[in-house]
């Protein structure tokens, strides 16, 4: 038995639990519709699920083929606004061929960083101005 009085330590687990892995991350938009066209058709992800949940609720979440987590797609609030720092990092085989892909589409990109040691890797915005940078692995 546990003394609920104690810290846990880190790595201990509990009763049997523990965080494994991460499911999935959400991003705020401004127009579920809109941003599932620009998360699928213009940056190629999957669509893993898009359903209503509740009377005019919508989950919808993307991901990377293969990808083990996705990204959520839902309704910005007051509380969290679309067009902020996601700080999400997508991997890709090739930074420099993503990057002329996402531009020639129109979507917002910055250079491509080349800096020494680390992989090359820019960043781009959504159609809601939120931020989301590509590294290449």
């Amino acid at each position: 038995m546990t003394d609920s009085t104690q810290p846990a330590t880190a790595g201990s687990t509990g009763s049997g639990g523990g965080l494994t892995h991460v499911r999935t991350v959400a991003i705020a938009v401004d127009d579920q519709d809109r941003a599932l066209a620009f998360y699928s058709d213009v940056l190629g992800l999957e669509v893993r699920l898009d359903a209503e949940f509740a009377p005019g609720n919508r989950w919808i979440e993307v991901a990377p083929a293969g990808a083990e987590t996705s990204v959520a797609l839902v309704p910005a609030t007051r509380e969290q606004p679309a067009g902020g720092d996601t700080g999400i990092r997508f991997t890709t085989a090739d930074a420099a061929a993503d990057h002329a892909r996402f531009a020639a589409a129109g979507v917002d990109v910055d250079d491509v960083l080349r800096w020494e040691g680390v992989p090359p890797m820019f960043q781009f915005r959504d159609v809601d101005g939120n931020l989301l940078t590509a590294v290449e692995a």
